[in-house]
């Protein structure tokens, strides 16, 4: 059981580097086609079309990575943050429950973006999207709403592996990080 904990903790780590990688790299198309769109309407007196749209897509990508990278880093907002000190049976069972917590949300979400409540794919939120235009660019809506399912795939992985990580006590509990009192 360690040994899947541990294989299961790498792979989350590794597709959580790849999706840091492309949140940052969404973060820098967003910046890239707002500040275009700033330079072409008030310098150039020309704005493309395309800049706002662009933007807005580069953003929902950023989010969603975004997201799943914060859930790794257990950077996420949560209920009680003090959960993750406990430990023994009491550990286990508030470590369980988070997992089902975040299974209840994630699975109808990954469900749904593949079929539709009678298992048609075509009319899941991907297939949906399939065969729809962005408004401004010439690129299938899959491009873009494919970053959804993909976010909460990748919190599930980061979740198994988490919860693993701790019930076999393969990671240490987390340190309490005291705050530097600050003066006036």
């Amino acid at each position: 059981m360690r040994t899947l904990a541990l294989s299961l903790d790498r792979l989350s780590a590794a597709l959580n580097r790849i999706a840091l990688w492309g949140a940052v790299l969404a973060v820098l198309v967003m910046i890239y086609a707002a500040g275009w769109q700033v330079i072409a309407r008030y310098v150039l007196d020309s704005p493309p079309i395309w800049t706002e749209e662009l933007a807005r897509r580069a953003m929902v990508w950023a989010g969603m990575l975004g997201a799943s990278c914060a859930f790794r880093a257990k950077a996420d907002p949560t209920l009680f943050p003090d959960m993750q000190l406990k430990t023994g049976a009491f550990g286990a069972v508030l470590t369980l429950i988070r997992m089902v917590g975040v299974l209840l949300f994630a699975v109808p979400v990954i469900w749904f973006s593949i079929f539709d409540g009678r298992m048609n794919p075509l009319r899941g939120f991907l297939g949906r999207s399939l065969n729809r235009s962005a408004e401004m660019l010439d690129v299938s809506m899959i491009w873009f709403t494919v970053s959804v399912p993909l976010a909460f795939v990748l919190i599930v992985i980061h979740c198994l592996a988490l919860t693993l990580m701790r019930l076999t006590d393969t990671a240490a509990a987390p340190a309490v990080q005291a705050t530097p009192a600050t003066k006036v």
